[in-house]
């Protein structure tokens, strides 16, 4: 009698996370952001189980030079609803990439990921700064 061989999934106390950095420095905002997401989910590890958070550490740098293609940098908006009469806030990209990029990298990302439960605990794992400099060098220079 042969017995069957079935994968065994990870245990929530063998998961590792590791560090990625990605640079969005004339980087297509459509193009960068499901990859960041795929990495948040933990989709490219082969230990990959739906039902558990299995996810990396995302790090982007040079978010103010975020590129959109086309004429969306001009007619692109964000619009944020209170619920109560005249809280309807319109912001376009190019008020928003001035005042605050990161604003644009975050929404983009979570409009990406899967309305679970998951959803904040990932997006905690991801880190957004404007320029170059960021505070997680350490994690990184492991050589």
């Amino acid at each position: 009698m042969k017995l069957t061989e079935t994968t065994k999934s990870i245990k929530v106390k063998n998961i590792t996370r590791s560090w990625h950095l990605v640079d969005l420095r004339n980087k297509v905002l459509g193009r960068v952001v499901p990859g960041i997401t795929e990495k948040l989910q933990g989709k490219h590890k082969a230990s990959y189980v739906d039902y558990l958070d299995s996810g990396d550490y995302v790090v982007a740098i040079n978010a103010k030079y975020i590129v959109l293609t086309g004429r969306k940098s001009k007619t692109k908006t964000y619009t944020q609803y209170s619920g109560y009469p005249g809280g309807l806030k319109i912001e376009s990209f190019s008020e928003l990439i001035k005042k605050n990029p990161k604003k644009i990298i975050e929404r983009a990302v979570s409009g990406m990921l899967p309305k679970n439960k998951f959803r904040t605990d990932r997006l905690r794992r991801l880190y957004i700064f404007e320029d170059n400099e960021h505070t997680f060098k350490d994690k990184f220079n492991k050589s």
